[in-house]
């Protein structure tokens, strides 16, 4: 199954712009392709956020639809924020493809909401338990790859001390907690980082206790991201072992706001959650 890329929220809020000034224009893209010199594709993949449109292409863009002078140029700012490069673009030999345009949108997200099954969230990880899970592969990777990957994953977090954090909301199963890994003392300092980061103001954790029994994401979990521009559609995260998914289409994204509604109400509480974080944490010791 191939992974399928999604664009920055930026990218994806100029795109929805462009196809719906060519729509009120009642242009066809084969119309629009003619008078751009280009092909009919090529303005599908520029309205489908699956390239970056170029500055010049933007711009004949606004002159064929007639755009005013002062939207124009509102748009052609958001042109160039589309093209600018994060961070994580410089490290694309380490990144894996399809978590590039996680990283992007994750940067963009005012809020991040999700379910995880098996381990603890990337952005909540410390260090050391987050070298065991990248040195988990079947395949140990050299330990340069290790140490650049850690390095990522640990730069993702200033993210949560940033001026403007996202909200974050997380459920996460009991065996989360359960699951021993990088050792017993590893654990128990994830517990209580986990702990510690209960307490912000911008994010809670939830977990989801065994007893709860059968609940609808036992086949997975996910992250659902919101964006602080009404323009810019909520994304459903769904990653497995070699690629991701994502989900923009309103009945999917729906259906998966229903689901996080679901896990969260049948979760335990966030005292509850500390209290069973505590014993574990114990526990490991």
């Amino acid at each position: 199954m191939p992974a399928h890329r999604s664009p920055s929220a930026r990218q994806r809020r100029l795109a929805a712009v462009l196809r719906s000034l060519r729509k009120e224009k009642g242009m066809s893209r084969d119309a629009v392709a003619e008078r751009m010199g280009c092909s009919a594709p090529t303005i599908t993949r520029i309205e489908a956020a699956l390239v970056g449109a170029r500055i010049a292409d933007v711009t004949m863009l606004l002159e064929i639809y007639e755009v005013p002078a002062h939207t124009r140029e509102v748009l052609l700012q958001l042109a160039r924020d589309a093209r600018k490069r994060g961070w994580w673009d410089k490290l694309s030999d380490t990144i894996p493809e399809y978590f590039q345009s996680y990283v992007g949108l994750e940067e963009d997200a005012s809020s991040i909401s999700g379910y995880e099954t098996e381990y603890v969230p990337g952005l909540f990880q410390t260090e050391e338990y987050g070298r065991a899970v990248i040195g988990a592969e079947p395949i140990l990777p050299p330990e340069e790859e290790i140490a650049q990957n850690l390095s990522i994953r640990m730069k993702r977090q200033e993210l949560l001390t940033s001026a403007n954090p996202p909200e974050m909301w997380m459920v996460l199963n009991e065996a989360v907690i359960r699951r021993e890994v990088g050792g017993k003392k590893a654990m128990q300092r994830q517990l209580r980082h986990l702990l510690e980061l209960s307490w912000q103001n911008t994010i809670n954790i939830q977990v989801l206790a065994f007893d709860s029994g059968v609940h609808p994401a036992m086949n997975g979990g996910f992250r659902i991201m919101k964006f602080p521009k009404p323009s810019d559609p909520d994304v459903v995260y769904v990653e497995y072992w070699r690629g991701s998914i994502y989900l923009e289409a309103p009945n999917d994204v729906n259906a998966y706001n229903r689901l996080f509604d679901h896990l969260r109400a049948t979760a335990l509480g966030p005292d509850e959650t500390r209290r069973l974080i505590e014993q574990a944490a114990g526990g490991a010791s």
